[in-house]
């Protein structure tokens, strides 16, 4: 199987790295969630590298829980609201993209659409929206009520949500805007249009008092792997980020999303599926466990359960024995794939809540590879040339040595075997990411992909 484009890497910007205990680990500081040099020193050098996407996750809520477990960790829930870094991380780089992350069921189309809008013209076109329906039940607590919470609901509200926000980036014709001096024309009368719309959740007239950027609108992002998300997804997302242990899943769930893709009367082109992978490297294989298993001793145990609470969707293990089974589970109003996958996980490998728990505090239900900078590059191309992946989202367990160790010794491997790219000269997201351009027309329309 040949790859239709070159090899994309994301990297996604935890604190002090994506292992549960990062922060406890002598290479890390412990006050990173809250300095902003110090995510400028990852989108520098992820930049640099020639990354793609810089990712910024985002909670509207600090997860309820055990005080005891909450007070010993540094969640990025405690670090910058994800608009506001990209911002920063906007006016610090000048290439790579970012996608920062934000919820359809605690904002309104018009405001958040004018705030990507905003951040994607003042980075050059370099801003995609990470599309979330939230799913703590911490983050209700913080909003007025929503009719409806339940996990449909929720998909049905962002679907609505994303439709609201398209209209509105499609207010403006770029090529309308004349500004022309002599005629004292600013724009043409036919540039900008209302959209009017009028839905079950939402009501905005438009049109949109930003313009459009060079790409015409931000890159749309979606994480959601149930069904309602992969429906979602299908519809409308152009980079899906996925947690999938094994190729074999992976490849089965990219495929899935193409088939998806084509019931929707889009290309599979249009998408590029990016799952996660936590790699531990090693110039040998013992110095690689070496690192993890140090890692794995700084976690503590209550922090851990507590973590897989969350990831099983908001769920009490505390009457449960910690060296006995996971007992049988709710189907989760949260994060219902995560949940699915840990408890596929727990029964495939017979694993205790203990077990399960650790297990879970590294790569967190993602693709996890401990190895040499030379078979980490080996499975990545697997995955790569076999059709499970169009490229990964870098998850480093500590920072900053674990994304520095990635770009010094395992991307020279790939650029080697001519997997990854070189768009650094590309000037928007779109670009980089060979998508099509964002504007005025219905964004499934069949187009020309946009050329150096």
């Amino acid at each position: 199987m040949t790859p239709q484009r070159p090899m994309l890497l994301s990297l996604m910007a935890y604190p002090t790295g994506h292992h549960l205990a990062a922060w406890r680990h002598p290479s890390t500081d412990p006050g990173a969630n809250s300095d902003i040099a110090h995510y400028q020193r990852l989108a520098k050098t992820a930049e640099a590298a020639g990354f793609e996407i810089i990712f910024l996750p985002d909670r509207l809520a600090i997860p309820g829980g055990s005080r005891q477990a909450l007070q010993r960790v540094d969640e990025w829930s405690q670090g910058f609201e994800a608009l506001t870094l990209a911002g920063a991380l906007a006016a610090s780089t000048s290439r790579i993209g970012i996608v920062a992350t934000a919820s359809t069921t605690f904002n309104e189309p018009f405001t958040l659409a004018r705030q990507l809008a905003s951040l994607d013209l003042l980075s050059g076109g370099r801003v995609g929206w990470n599309i979330v329906t939230s799913s703590l039940g911490a983050e209700v607590l913080n909003f007025n009520p929503v009719p409806n919470f339940s996990h449909g609901a929720r998909y049905e509200r962002a679907d609505e949500f994303i439709r609201a926000a398209m209209g509105l980036w499609d207010s403006w014709d770029p090529q309308g805007i004349v500004r022309n001096k002599h005629s004292g024309l600013f724009f043409e009368a036919d540039a900008l249009r209302e959209t009017d719309h009028q839905g079950t959740h939402f009501r905005t007239r438009g049109p949109l008092n930003v313009i459009p950027s060079p790409q015409g609108r931000p890159v749309l992002v979606q994480a959601g792997s149930s069904p309602a998300g992969r429906d979602l997804a299908a519809q409308h997302a152009e980079v899906v980020f996925t947690a999938h242990p094994s190729v074999e899943k992976t490849r089965a769930f990219r495929s899935d999303m193409h088939q998806r893709l084509l019931n929707a009367g889009r290309q599979t082109d249009e998408m590029a599926v990016l799952p996660g992978i936590f790699p531990i490297i090693g110039d040998t294989q013992a110095e690689a466990e070496a690192r993890f298993e140090a890692l794995q001793s700084l976690i503590q145990p209550e922090v851990a359960i507590a973590l897989l609470e969350t990831y099983l969707g908001d769920v009490d293990l505390s009457g449960c024995d910690p060296d006995g089974p996971l007992p049988e589970l709710p189907t989760s109003n949260a994060i219902r794939s995560r949940q699915q996958l840990l408890t596929d996980l727990a029964a495939r490998d017979d694993l205790t809540i203990r077990q399960l728990a650790l297990k879970v505090a590294g790569a967190r239900g993602h693709w996890q590879v401990v190895g040499t900078p030379e078979s980490i590059a080996d499975q990545m191309e697997t995955w790569f040339t076999t059709g499970a992946a169009d490229g990964f989202m870098l998850m480093p367990p500590t920072y900053p040595d674990g994304l520095d160790a990635f770009v010094e010794k395992v991307m020279p491997i790939l650029h080697q075997r001519g997997l990854l790219g070189d768009s650094k000269a590309e000037t928007t997201l779109r670009r980089r990411l060979g998508l099509r351009q964002g504007g005025q027309t219905d964004h499934h329309a069949a187009g020309q992909l946009e050329s150096a």
